[in-house]
């Protein structure tokens, strides 16, 4: 049996972005329309892998072990999004808009055109009754992307962000639950 804390958690969530500026804005800032990166289809998933190194004797009779690294990656499908949400997964994206032709072109490439920009990326699970969850990364795509069109199937971008350390403690995820009140 779960504790009243402990519970089962169903569903995906949305996934919210903004340009990261050296702090993380508070929920209302980051979880506004207008930074939803798209709507998900297939979920969202964070995987956190360390690494350790293991000193031993010969004998096996000590040892030592240490963390040596640690990486993040959050993966998620979008299947909403348009020209200027692929400008958030490459660094080397340029987009233009022209509202006299109602055209927006994207140029991607050229390692001259990196931006160098990180993301905060914020995925809010909602939950009415058991509280809502948020998972906060600071990074960037760096798996890059396809986009497959076929006749029967929506086209999804599986984006894969690394993340980086967000702040002097090096802080690679910030995972927030609501929790019962007395």
């Amino acid at each position: 049996m779960p504790t009243a804390e402990e519970k089962i958690v169903l569903g995906s969530g949305k996934l919210y972005i903004m340009e990261f500026t050296g702090t993380i804005p508070d929920d209302a800032t980051l979880e506004a329309e207008d930074n939803l990166l798209g709507l998900i289809q297939g979920g969202a998933t964070l995987e956190y892998k360390p690494t350790y190194y293991e000193a031993k004797d010969d004998l096996g009779l000590v040892s030592k072990v240490i963390l040596t690294e640690e990486e993040v990656t959050f993966k998620s499908g979008i299947m909403t999004w348009c020209g200027t949400t692929l400008a958030k997964l490459c660094s080397t994206a340029r987009v233009t808009e022209d509202t006299l032709t109602g055209k927006r072109t994207v140029k991607i490439g050229g390692l001259n055109n990196q931006d160098g920009k990180k993301y905060v990326l914020r995925f809010v699970h909602e939950d009415p009754v058991d509280g809502d969850i948020r998972v906060t990364i600071v990074g960037n795509n760096q798996a890059g992307f396809t986009l497959a069109f076929a006749k029967d199937k929506e086209t999804v971008i599986d984006a894969e962000f690394k993340a980086l350390p967000m702040d002097n403690e090096g802080t690679k995820i910030i995972y927030e639950e609501e929790i019962p009140t007395a």
